[in-house]
């Protein structure tokens, strides 16, 4: 068949595929598989055999280039959709995260206590007794944290050597340690859950111990108005991560039916959905403490926004994703 005819008897299949390849391509957020024209895999196999007979016969490059940029065109609109991995994030956010969180609450639990007992024991003595702090940590750190929080302190939570930084740098800086210390309390599960532990009780009582310091010095003003806006997504996103490690770490000591290989993996399995969400949890921590906590709003307007931050964050995990997810 010459390329005449070729053309004349396959222009309108083309035509008309090339038109709703074009309505495919307007933006959309989420596009459902039915959503597709029912006819669009027949013409896009016809399309295919068309294009691998051009190249064939030798048809002129023009007609060559044309079909291939429609296969391509096709390919993109039935095997990929644009836009479908923010659709996915938001799907996580939305339902997978707090239901995986629901459905392992006990292990949220283990790690609540055995991050938030140490903190409040800890800080209240450290209240009534500036001189414990001392036992806990360097002087050289201790030093460090009535610096970061005297009530003189212009950039309160940062340092002399720091407060010239820029709240993208700092931005920077708490991806890097709240992502830090988030990966090492769930890494720290493969040993049999301990490292897990261990790392809890160490933040616990290290965090407790710093905020009853400071604050039987008097610098309430400046840390908890620093803290406040940060704290139920940074502390929260610490325990979940914590709750991640202690799943591993189950999957060590009590493999059961499984061989320990294979709990763990099982375990890790539903763990990730935990790590990931109190990674983004961390970011947006992150956030919220270099370009909110660390402004000169006034410290009442921080404390109100806390509490609503607290009270969303503590319905999304009662509430999201239920009835959809099959959480339980």
């Amino acid at each position: 068949m010459k390329q005449e005819q070729f053309e004349q008897r396959y222009q309108p299949l083309w035509q008309r595929l090339d038109q709703q390849l074009g309505q495919l391509e307007r933006f959309r957020l989420r596009r459902a598989a039915d959503e597709l024209p029912a006819d669009l895999p027949q013409l896009y196999r016809q399309l295919c055999n068309h294009y691998a007979l051009s190249r064939t016969r030798r048809y002129s490059p023009q007609l060559v280039e044309f079909l291939h940029r429609l296969v391509l065109r096709g390919h993109q609109q039935l095997y990929t959709r644009r836009g479908a991995w923010l659709w996915r994030l938001m799907i996580f956010i939305a339902k997978d995260f707090p239901s995986s969180l629901r459905r392992n609450i006990r292990y949220f639990w283990v790690s609540l206590a055995l991050f938030l007992l140490p903190a409040l024991l800890v800080g209240s003595y450290c209240f009534f007794d500036d001189t414990f702090i001392h036992s806990l940590m360097s002087t050289a750190q201790v030093s460090n944290m009535e610096e970061m929080y005297r009530p003189d302190n212009a950039r309160p939570g940062r340092t002399l050597e720091r407060s010239a930084d820029s709240d993208f740098a700092m931005f920077g800086f708490y991806i890097y340690n709240n992502i830090g210390i988030g990966f090492r309390t769930f890494a720290m599960g493969v040993l049999a859950g301990v490292g897990t532990v261990f790392t809890l009780l160490y933040n616990g009582i290290s965090i407790g111990g710093v905020a009853g310091h400071l604050s039987g010095l008097g610098y309430t003003e400046t840390f908890w108005a620093f803290v406040c806006g940060h704290s139920s997504l940074e502390l929260t996103a610490i325990v979940i991560c914590g709750s991640a490690g202690l799943m591993i770490g189950r999957g060590v000591i009590s493999p059961g039916r499984y061989s320990r290989l294979d709990a763990i993996k099982l375990q890790a399995g539903k763990a990730v959905p935990l790590v990931m969400g109190a990674g983004l949890m961390l970011l947006g921590a992150a956030f919220i403490e270099a370009f909110w906590s660390a402004s000169s709003l006034p410290n009442s307007v921080k404390y109100v926004a806390a509490i609503i931050l607290w009270v969303i964050m503590i319905l999304y995990f009662i509430f999201a994703g239920r009835g959809t997810s099959g959480a339980r």
